[in-house]
């Protein structure tokens, strides 16, 4: 037997397949908290009540069954990460990565990418914008406003973490353009802060992983004034809770030499 087509790569060697070892030090897949079903031939956002996981990694997706509950299955995606979890799970003992919590805004614009991105005030990026004013407007109801009809930037709030459960399967990660995660970064970031998350940079201060809970979050609510007074309102939402400073396990010690 022979591999004779092993030289097909070095034609095109963007092309080869890159080995990976080990997901440790990459992603090894994403949670989200909802999904796109189609309905009467359309394709509409739907909320779950578990975590969903996708990664490209079947031992990663096995490892998930196994923590979270659910079945691995293929879904259509055009990106690395084909295969998804629907999981039993609505908390996940997470691990929050060194300064491993982002927020800001930013608008995607289909064929074009991200064309804002900003912290409400002045530009994040691209570099020779930073610092200019971005023109949002000051109020939250504007900036919803603005948002919904795609002309201007909606909240990204990205998570980078590791399962406690399962440090070693590599880092994860969750984004959510929720408004109420928005409301509820400012005690986030003040317990961060706190078992110093994030570290010093001026001085050359390593951030500290934090141990936390990941939560789907269900609230219900009956209004009684306004348009929908009367009428049961429910709605999912991420919630995020620090635990405390995470401390790894220290390795045993080896048995002494007989």
């Amino acid at each position: 037997m022979a591999n004779n087509l092993r030289n097909i790569w070095d034609a095109d060697p963007d092309a080869a397949p890159k080995e990976r070892s080990s997901f440790s030090d990459d992603f090894a897949g994403r949670f989200r908290s909802g999904r796109l079903v189609k309905i009467g031939g359309k394709e509409q956002p739907e909320s779950l009540n578990e975590w969903r996981v996708t990664t490209g990694d079947p031992t990663v997706a096995a490892k998930i069954a196994e923590l979270l509950g659910g079945e691995v299955e293929e879904w259509e995606t055009d990106n690395e990460d084909n295969l998804q979890i629907l999981t039993d799970a609505k908390t996940v003992s997470i691990i929050i990565e060194p300064d491993g919590v982002d927020a800001s805004f930013k608008l995607f614009m289909p064929g074009a990418g991200l064309t804002h991105h900003c912290d409400g005030f002045a530009y994040l990026s691209p570099e020779e914008d930073r610092g200019k004013s971005c023109g949002c407007p000051k109020l939250i109801a504007e900036r919803k406003l603005e948002a919904t009809k795609m002309r201007g930037p909606k909240p990204s709030v990205d998570v980078q973490f590791r399962l406690a459960d399962a440090p070693d399967l590599g880092k994860f990660r969750f984004n959510s353009g929720s408004w109420k995660l928005v409301e509820a970064l400012g005690p986030l970031f003040a317990d961060l802060d706190k078992h110093g998350n994030a570290g010093d940079k001026e001085n050359d201060v390593e951030g500290t992983p934090v141990l936390a809970t990941l939560t789907i979050e269900n609230v219900t609510y009956t209004p009684q004034k306004g348009p929908r007074a009367g009428q049961t309102v429910s709605y999912n939402k991420p919630v995020i809770k620090v635990r405390g400073a995470y401390e790894a396990a220290e390795p045993a010690d080896l048995p002494a030499a007989a």
